[in-house]
Formats: C-alpha cells, sequence, structure tokens
C-alpha cells in the first residue's frame, strides 16, 4: 500500500508543468523511489497505484458537448454555459482535465518502467517482471493515444501536430514541443512491441494483456484510416471474443459477465471513484453515473443530464441496449414535441451505470470490446466501398450486431453510397457506444465522411440556440489549456487552430 501511495502523492504533484516547489518539498516519512521499489513484488504493488490513475470519467462527460445528453428535469444549470453552449477555450475544464490527466498517467507509468529498469529479478520472478514491465509499456501506448486523440487536428495526417511525448521521467524545467503524429505513433508503436513481447498469455480484462495491445492497435489504426490494418487487428480479436447475447449484454453493463471485453477498467466498492464528482464538469473523477446523476439512476436519483431525444429516438424497445440504457422510470412522453413543459414531460433517465452492490452509480469502465471490433471491420468494408452485401461488408455486420442485441434477424441494410455508410457506421456506434466516452471523436473523425456533426434536437438546445457543430469545427480538437501555455510558453506557437 505504501508503494501506491507514493505513486499517487507524486503523480499528483506533477502534472507536466514541473511546479518545481511542489515536487521539491519533502515529507517526512516519504519513502524515496529507489527504496519504494526494490524487488518484483514492489512493481507489482505499485502497478495497482499505476492503474488507478487511469479513468474514463472524464471521456464519459464530454458526451455533454455533442448531442448525446440534454438538461436534464432535475438539474442546476449544469453545462448550460459551457458543454451545452459548445463553449470551449484554453480556460475550459475540458482543455485542462485531458491534458492533466494524460500526463499523470505518462509520469505516473515512467517512474514505475525507470524503477523496474533498475531491478535484476530473480529467475523464479523473470516471467512476472516482464509482464508487469509489459503492461506498463502498453499503458504508456495507450496515455499518448489519448492525449492524440483530443489534442491532434487530424489523425490521418503524419506530419500534423501531436502532443509532446514523454517517454521518460521529466526533470524540474523540462519543458518539450509538440511531436509530429507521425512522431507519436511511432513512439506508440514501439512500446506496443515492447509489450507485446514481455506480456504473459493471460485473458483477465481488468489488466492489459497481448489483446489489449492488439485492440489499441486496431482503434489507432482505424482512427489513421490504415484500414488494411485496423481489419487485420479487428478480425483477431472477432475471433477470439464473440459478441454478446442479451443476456450477456445486459450482465456486462452489471459487471457480472464478460464474453465481449477485451479490457476494463476495475471499479469497486469503496475505492477512489465510488463517490459523486465534478457534476458538469469534465473534470469529472467519479463513478461514471455520477456523470448523470446526484445519488441513483433511477427518476428519484437528481438526474441534472438527461438522453438526448435524438439519441434516445435511435433506440428501439424492442433492443436490450434500450433495457439497459433507459431507466424503466424514465418518463417517456409520446407527444412531447408539443408538451406545454417539454423539460418536465419528457425525463429520460441514463441507467447504464447503475452501479454494484454498495457503489451505486459506479461500474467497471469498458475500454475494449469486440462489437467495437466488429464496427472497426465496418468501417474497412465501407472504405474499400464493400458496404453493401449479405457477406464481408458493412451491411451484413451492421446486420449481425443488431440480431444479437434485438435476439433476432433483423432486416439486412442496404446503403446508397459510402456516406451512406459511414452515417450508418456512426449511428450504430452512438447506439452501441451511448454513455462510453465515444460520440466526440467518433463525430472528430467520420463526421465528414458520414455528412454528420452535432444535431441537438430543437426543444433539447431551445434555451440557447446551440443545436448545431459542423463535423470539420475546429471545436472538435481541444485546445493546450492555458495552465500549460503559462509554464511552457514555447508552445503557444503550436496552439490549435481557432484558439
Amino acid at each position: 500500500m505504501k508503494k501506491i501511495k507514493y505513486l499517487f502523492i507524486l503523480s499528483l504533484a506533477f502534472i507536466f508543468t514541473n511546479c518545481e516547489d511542489a515536487i521539491d518539498i519533502v515529507q517526512d516519512g516519504r519513502l524515496s523511489e529507489d527504496k519504494a521499489y526494490v524487488n518484483v513484488n514492489d512493481l507489482k504493488a505499485g502497478l495497482l497505484g499505476v492503474y488507478i490513475d487511469y479513468d474514463l470519467s472524464p471521456e464519459i462527460a464530454m458526451g455533454a458537448y455533442t448531442d448525446e445528453v440534454a438538461i436534464g428535469f432535475a438539474g442546476g444549470g449544469q453545462g448550460r454555459d459551457t458543454s451545452l453552449a459548445f463553449n470551449l477555450d484554453v480556460t475550459s475544464d475540458a482543455a485542462l482535465a485531458f491534458w492533466a490527466q494524460g500526463y499523470r498517467e505518462l509520469f505516473s507509468t515512467n517512474v514505475l518502467i525507470r524503477a523496474a529498469l533498475r531491478i535484476t529479478p530473480l529467475a523464479a520472478e523473470q516471467a512476472t517482471y516482464n509482464d508487469v514491465l509489459g503492461q506498463l509499456y502498453a499503458l504508456r501506448a495507450f496515455s499518448h493515444f489519448q492525449l492524440l486523440s483530443y489534442y491532434s487536428t487530424n489523425y490521418a495526417d503524419d506530419s500534423a501536430l501531436g502532443i509532446p511525448i514523454i517517454d521518460y521521467v521529466p526533470g524540474t524545467g523540462t519543458k518539450p514541443l509538440r511531436n509530429t503524429n507521425g512522431e507519436v505513433y511511432a513512439s506508440i508503436n514501439a512500446d506496443l512491441t515492447r509489450a507485446e513481447g514481455l506480456l504473459a498469455a493471460t485473458n483477465v480484462p481488468t489488466f492489459v494483456t497481448k489483446d489489449f495491445v492488439t485492440a489499441l492497435r486496431a482503434r489507432m489504426a482505424a482512427y489513421r484510416q490504415d484500414y488494411p490494418g485496423a481489419a487485420t487487428f479487428a478480425q483477431q480479436l472477432i475471433a477470439k471474443y464473440p459478441i454478446a447475447n442479451r443476456t450477456q449484454y445486459t450482465n456486462m453493463f452489471t459487471d457480472t459477465d464478460n464474453t465481449e471485453i477485451i479490457f476494463k477498467l476495475d471499479r469497486a466498492d469503496a475505492d477512489r471513484y465510488d463517490r459523486q464528482g465534478n457534476t458538469g464538469s469534465v473534470f469529472a473523477g467519479g463513478g461514471p453515473g455520477y456523470v448523470y446523476a446526484f445519488t441513483n439512476s433511477t427518476l428519484s436519483g437528481g438526474a441534472y443530464f438527461e438522453f438526448s431525444r435524438n439519441l434516445f429516438n435511435l433506440f428501439s424497445p424492442s433492443d436490450i441496449r434500450y433495457t439497459v440504457c433507459v431507466a424503466p422510470t424514465s418518463v417517456v412522453s409520446p407527444n412531447y414535441q408539443t408538451a406545454l413543459d417539454f423539460v418536465m414531460e419528457d425525463r429520460l433517465i441514463v441507467a447504464k451505470y447503475k452501479g454494484i452492490t454498495g457503489a451505486l452509480l459506479c461500474n467497471d469502465l469498458k475500454v475494449f470490446r469486440s462489437s467495437e471490433m466488429l464496427l472497426i471491420l465496418a468501417e474497412s468494408y465501407a472504405h474499400s466501398d464493400n458496404f453493401n452485401g449479405a457477406t464481408n461488408s458493412t451491411a451484413a455486420l451492421i446486420k449481425q450486431l443488431r440480431d444479437a442485441r434485438f435476439g433476432s434477424a433483423q432486416p439486412l441494410p442496404n446503403y446508397a453510397n459510402k456516406s451512406a455508410a459511414f452515417a450508418a457506421i456512426l449511428n450504430e456506434r452512438r447506439v452501441e457506444f451511448a454513455f462510453e466516452g465515444h460520440r466526440y471523436k467518433d463525430l472528430k473523425r467520420l463526421g465528414v465522411r458520414a455528412n454528420q456533426g452535432v444535431t441537438r434536437d430543437p426543444l433539447d438546445c431551445a434555451f440557447n440556440g446551440a443545436c448545431t457543430l459542423d463535423p470539420d469545427s475546429y471545436k472538435f480538437t481541444l485546445p493546450i489549456p492555458l495552465a500549460e501555455l503559462n509554464a511552457n510558453p514555447g508552445l503557444k506557437a503550436q496552439q490549435n487552430p481557432g484558439y
């Protein structure tokens, strides 16, 4: 526990801007790095501390910047002047939240990697040592990719600016500039190659495995529009992880079934995330269900964000995803468009994160699922104009997913053109990954090809008129936060367009 605490304290003291005063404080009883990690058991304990830093609640909260959520009937103004207004600048919570989280994760992983490289394991410990080091390299790759996904303007352009690569423990005064996307991808791939050569042949979904490496490669290839690579990696995982049936899908979101889960972040009663985070802010920090409600996922739970009407209208009551995502206590107005008080008469409660025993609104965070791999493969077919047909096509894969979710054979779609196929993929992802943190980046990378941006129901945005956001808007890329610009002035010349 001391090792975990040591790493956590250090990571809080460092958010890449090199706060010398914070780091230089020497507290009584604090272990130095070389004393905290002296053997493989110490590294195993430290690895648990690294995992604690990883969280998807900020990504989930970014849904408020899209057309995923709307004002809840029990709200107190959350998001009105920020996310729901598309208000995004260098002082926004979103700008700082992802930057701080990503570089905090990198600091934690780099500290432990450096410590591991100083240790010579016993022969009997070599496999465990290798596995710990492999997990750290893979997590470092994931953190770099997450940062790039929010701060790069164009995933498919290797010459575009990415983010500063931090594959070392920075000293005080370190002020690196942004690397190109190509350089960041090369660093990520190098770490994934290292990881793959070290990881044990295990299959525990709450720890990094070789399948995590393959899943990250598949997602990264899709983002880069390297669709031959994306298809290869996705097919490897589809063959290994079946799509959940209706019962398995329900149990997946109560954390009792892992059929299609490749990797998830473990959440438990009384852990660091079993609490209410910052409501209405991307600095969420608590259980994922607290992104939407104050106390629970029912009508009486204090929903300050609800389903957006446009998203809700994509769900069929016959689809198990409706059962999982929509609270049964919701009040669904059949004539919501003519309601006298739309917000109070149409109450669509998000129930995807009901919680576990002893921890309401706190569930495991699903990072990679086989359904994502299926839809990545669907993208690759659309990209190569194989979007129609009963086999080896976008249409066939979307039908396969819907068959599983409805529990019966669904019609085979037919798309007029490539744009329509990408729109169908985007809509299916919108339903499948609702409230899981994908929508903002999905619109960024697929929106132009699908001719689809943020489109809110007029009643959801009547209070401020912020109803649409074009898919090529600069606001689908976050600005480098003001706090970082002040600490590292060289980055001012590398700020993203529009800010």
